[in-house]
C-alpha cells in the first residue's frame, strides 16, 4: 500500500510529467522483479538460497532504473515490518507489544512531521541536516516502531529528493551532495547521536 501512495504522492507533486510516467513504469516494473524472485524462490525451495533470490529480486529492480531501485528499497524495508508481524504469530507477542509497536510507529511519525515543519517555519540557512537529524532522533527514541517509520518515511524522502533534482534540477552535483548530506544527517540521528552536532550556531532557541 506505501508503494501505490508513493507513486501517487510523486506524481500529483510532479504534475505528472513525462518523467514521472517513466519513474512510475520503473516501480511497476521493479515490484514485478521482486515479486518474480520471491515466487522462483518458493518455487525452488532450496536450502541457503534465500540471499540469492533477494539480492536476484533487488538487482534486477534497480537496473530498471531510478523507481526500480526505489521500489527494492521500499518493499525491502517493508519487510521489517512483515517479520514483526511473523514473529508475532509463531513466537506469540502479546498484543501489548504489538500495539506498543504501532504506537511508537505513529509517535516517530508525528516527530519527523514536527521536524519537517519547524524546518519550513525557521526557514533557515544550513539548518536542513539538523532538522533532519532530529526528527530521526526523536523517532528513534520511541523504540522500534519509531525507528521503522523514520526508516520508511526518510527512504521515500531521499527517493523523491532524487526525483526533483533529477527532473527539476538538471540531477545537478550540488544537489545530490545535499541529499546524501541529509541522508548521513538521518542515519545519525536515527542511530541515537546527538543532532545538536549540526545545529547551526544561531539558529533561534525555539527550535
Amino acid at each position: 500500500m506505501k508503494l501505490l501512495t508513493g507513486l501517487v504522492f510523486c506524481s500529483l507533486v510532479l504534475a505528472v510529467s513525462g518523467g514521472v510516467f517513466s519513474f512510475v513504469r520503473e516501480a511497476a516494473q521493479g515490484s514485478w522483479d521482486m515479486w518474480r524472485a520471491y515466487q522462483d524462490m518458493k518455487e525452488a525451495n532450496f536450502i541457503g538460497a534465500d540471499k540469492y533470490f533477494h539480492a536476484r529480486g533487488n538487482y534486477d529492480a534497480a537496473r530498471r532504473g531510478p523507481g526500480g531501485a526505489w521500489a527494492a528499497e521500499v518493499i525491502s524495508t517493508m519487510k521489517l515490518c512483515t517479520g514483526i508481524v511473523f514473529c508475532s504469530l509463531v513466537l506469540g507477542v502479546s498484543s501489548e507489544s504489538w500495539y506498543s509497536f504501532f504506537k511508537e510507529a505513529i509517535q516517530g511519525t508525528a516527530d519527523l512531521w514536527r521536524a519537517y515543519w519547524d524546518m519550513r517555519e525557521a526557514n533557515h540557512q544550513n539548518s536542513e541536516r539538523y532538522f533532519h537529524a532530529r526528527g530521526n532522533y526523536d523517532a528513534a527514541q520511541r523504540g522500534p516502531g519509531g525507528i521503522w517509520a523514520a526508516k520508511v518515511i526518510s527512504t521515500a524522502g531521499k527517493y523523491f529528493r532524487g526525483l526533483l533534482n533529477q527532473y527539476y534540477y538538471g540531477g545537478g552535483h550540488r544537489g545530490w551532495e545535499n541529499i546524501q548530506a541529509n541522508r548521513k544527517a538521518e542515519e545519525w540521528g536515527r542511530s541515537g547521536k546527538d543532532p545538536k552536532h549540526f545545529r547551526p550556531s544561531d539558529l533561534p532557541e525555539k527550535f
